[in-house]
């Protein structure tokens, strides 16, 4: 798991422009993204609890906040769990299971930016589910 702001100033690589117009934050460079989705969630949903063998995928919220919960496959210790606030990148490598649990009271959104098998006819392709790794299970 990695996790980074695009508002903040200080990601290595990326570029960050502001003037009396607004800002023109840089989420990638040099990153071969495959697939690229947005995903509404109502509030106090559950999603994940699945892990990719081959994908890494990356989520920028754009809208409300979520719970990322994550362990690494095969491992008996209890999952961890980040706030992922509006701006906030996730980054999720393949054979790290991840959940997400969506607090807000309206509609929550990001947006997936995935490498490797995700989108169209291979969404599924790529896709391990498991037993919930919510709170620390």
């Amino acid at each position: 798991m990695k996790k980074f702001n695009i508002y903040t100033q200080n990601n290595p690589g990326l570029e960050f422009h502001k003037d009396d117009r607004g800002t023109i934050a840089d989420v990638f460079f040099n990153t071969q993204i495959h697939h690229v989705a947005v995903v509404n969630s109502k509030a106090n949903s559950l999603r994940g609890n699945h892990y990719h063998k081959h994908s890494t995928q990356h989520m920028l919220m754009t809208k409300g906040r979520m719970e990322y919960w994550y362990k690494p496959v095969g491992s008996s210790e209890p999952s961890q769990m980040v706030m992922v606030n509006v701006g906030d990148v996730i980054s999720t490598p393949p054979n790290e299971i991840h959940a997400l649990r969506y607090l807000d009271d309206e509609e929550s959104e990001f947006i997936v930016f995935s490498e490797g098998p995700r989108g169209g006819p291979d969404y599924e392709s790529d896709t391990f589910r498991v037993d919930s790794i919510f709170d620390g299970k």
